[in-house]
């Protein structure tokens, strides 16, 4: 798929989000208070052009550099200018001029809301993140809403994330997945690309794109099915089935493979203003303010080498490795002997 579909899609069919064909295009309702809070204060305009399908509003976001990745006509950024504050910065790129102009003529306003000025624009194309006028390495926090899946190159995206983020930055990003690779001719369906839908990733190869871009250890933060809800576009996808996912990719040094045991644990503060009572690294690590909590190497690490470290106590080091983490790094051949009393099958 051309760029020049993606831009008339976004630029001139859609005007607002009541004209698109799915709801592949749709944040979740159930949302946080404190995103509640933020997206009060953004332009009605720039609300009514959201074309997003997830929310990549992370915690501890004051101060930091944030970069939105197919910003649109700007909700993101406005509402993530509000968590950064005034000393952090927030960049939006879109290649569509007609949604930038949206985003652009609503800057005034916004400073005037927030009281500070804290947003910029770019136009630009996701898969070329180096021509942008930023520079390599300067982004806490990367962002983006339902856009890789619009890329042209994939792949492209994700090593460009890595290029601009600084050492312990992630990135935080929604976007729609198919349960298999998607047929050649309908990744040509201009309307199905535009929705979101024949444009995704196959799930794996999105993972292994991940890896290879420098992100070791991909974290899956949310999940839901997507129902498209249109009988006629739902035929022309069928058998495939998407979901629309919330990952956190994070540039560390050191990451392994695996979930390995050192007999570490922390403790979470209860300090974020936005988690008082825990914090949710991903899908299966909830950590309970107070409460010790046993980590792998890798969870270590992307609590202590970030951002998030002043919130945690850190019990233990990787002086003594104990093998793979229990439940988390797959299966160990010693604990399929002792199940098997020894007898191993050839798949």
């Amino acid at each position: 798929m051309q760029h020049e579909s993606v831009q008339n899609y976004y630029g001139k069919v859609l005007q607002s989000s009541a004209d698109l064909q799915t709801n592949a295009c749709c944040s979740p309702e159930d949302m946080p208070d404190y995103v509640k809070r933020v997206l009060s204060k953004v332009h009605d305009e720039v609300l009514m052009r959201y074309y997003g399908c997830g929310l990549v509003m992370p915690h501890v976001l004051k101060g930091a550099r944030v970069l939105d990745l197919g910003c649109g006509a700007g909700r993101d950024v406005y509402a993530l200018a509000q968590l950064v504050g005034p000393e952090g910065h927030v960049t939006g790129v879109d290649m569509t001029d007609e949604q930038l102009d949206v985003a652009r003529a609503h800057q005034g306003w916004h400073a005037e809301q927030f009281g500070y000025q804290n947003t910029s624009f770019h136009k630009g194309f996701i898969e070329k993140l180096d021509q942008l006028p930023v520079e390599a390495g300067s982004f806490d926090v990367i962002v983006s809403n339902c856009v890789i899946n619009l890329a042209t190159d994939k792949e492209a995206v994700l090593r460009g994330v890595y290029g601009l983020l600084k050492a312990g930055g992630e990135m935080y990003f929604s976007d729609v997945y198919a349960d298999r690779r998607v047929p050649a001719a309908m990744a040509a369906d201009e309307v199905l690309y535009g929705e979101c839908l024949s444009g995704a990733l196959y799930w794996n190869d999105f993972l292994s794109f991940a890896k290879r871009a420098g992100f070791d250890d991909p974290r899956l933060v949310t999940q839901r099915e997507l129902t498209i809800e249109n009988p006629a576009l739902e035929a022309r996808v069928a058998p495939l089935r998407f979901n629309s996912s919330t990952y956190r990719l994070f540039k560390l040094e050191g990451l392994e493979p695996a979930c390995e045991d050192y007999g570490q644990a922390v403790i979470y503060k209860g300090t974020i203003e936005t988690a008082p009572h825990g914090f949710q690294l991903d899908d299966h690590h909830y950590m309970e303010a107070g409460k010790v909590f046993a980590v792998c190497g890798n969870t270590w690490k992307m609590l202590a080498e970030t951002r998030h470290a002043e919130h945690f106590e850190f019990i233990g080091d990787f002086s003594k490795h104990y093998g793979i983490f229990e439940g988390c790094g797959g299966e160990s051949p010693f604990e399929r002997d002792a199940a098997t009393g020894g007898a191993l099958s050839c798949c």
